[in-house]
């Protein structure tokens, strides 16, 4: 698998993941939502730079300009209920795009053992399609893992698999390389050292899905 980390080259980009991580700024739920639309907007240009281009002829009113545009037919796919900002950001990049929703959510048994229950699957046929998948953080990556697993189930396999999570733990990629291969490319901001005994990220910034939309029950 092949990992790339936007948040190793200074941009404006680490200046939205600051205000993002930042516990007073939180407070702003609409904030925090706009921004994770806006890391959504970025990862998605960034994402569209490795599609598949071809060369078309457009009629100005002067004359005739030749562009690369991208080919790929484009699904993109969130994991419920943090990622919609991110998802909404990223869509915004490609007006063509078709969408996919997956909800998925941690379970605990009487050992506290943590297993990963997907209810929900909307998604078009991926065969001869590109996904793209964007979830805002990857804490241990076994949701995202068995979040893709069922998609690929139940809608075909994709040729092109792109994974967009601005918040991951160097566990999540860890286990992430260990099942993908080099088709596969992870799109990160940063890549946190550390998970607590709950396997929340740290330093993280909490619970993304809370931040934007309130707590839960």
């Amino acid at each position: 698998m092949k990992v790339i980390n936007l948040g190793e080259n200074s941009s404006i980009l680490n200046s939205i993941i600051a205000q993002m991580r930042d516990k007073e700024i939180q407070k702003d739920r609409a904030k925090f939502r706009n921004n994770l639309y806006r890391v959504g907007q970025i990862f998605g240009y960034e994402v569209s730079k490795a599609l598949d281009h071809k060369t078309v002829s457009v009629t100005t009113p002067l004359g005739v300009a030749k562009i690369e545009v991208p080919t790929d037919k484009v699904v993109i796919s969130t994991i419920l209920r943090a990622g919609l900002p991110l998802q909404q950001g990223v869509l915004s990049n490609f007006d063509n795009a078709d969408n996919a929703f997956i909800a998925a959510y941690r379970a605990y048994d009487q050992d506290q053992n943590i297993r990963v229950i997907t209810s929900y699957c909307a998604a078009p046929p991926l065969e001869g399609r590109t996904l793209i998948l964007a979830d805002t953080m990857l804490a241990t990556g076994t949701s995202l893992i068995d979040c893709i697993k069922v998609i690929k189930e139940k809608c075909g396999e994709p040729v092109c698999l792109h994974l967009i999570c601005p918040i991951a733990s160097a566990k999540a990629v860890e286990n992430l390389q260990k099942v993908f291969s080099d088709d596969v490319t992870l799109w990160v901001a940063t890549i946190d050292p550390e998970l607590n005994s709950k396997s929340y990220i740290v330093p993280g910034l909490g619970d993304a899905g809370d931040l934007c939309f309130g707590e839960k029950l």
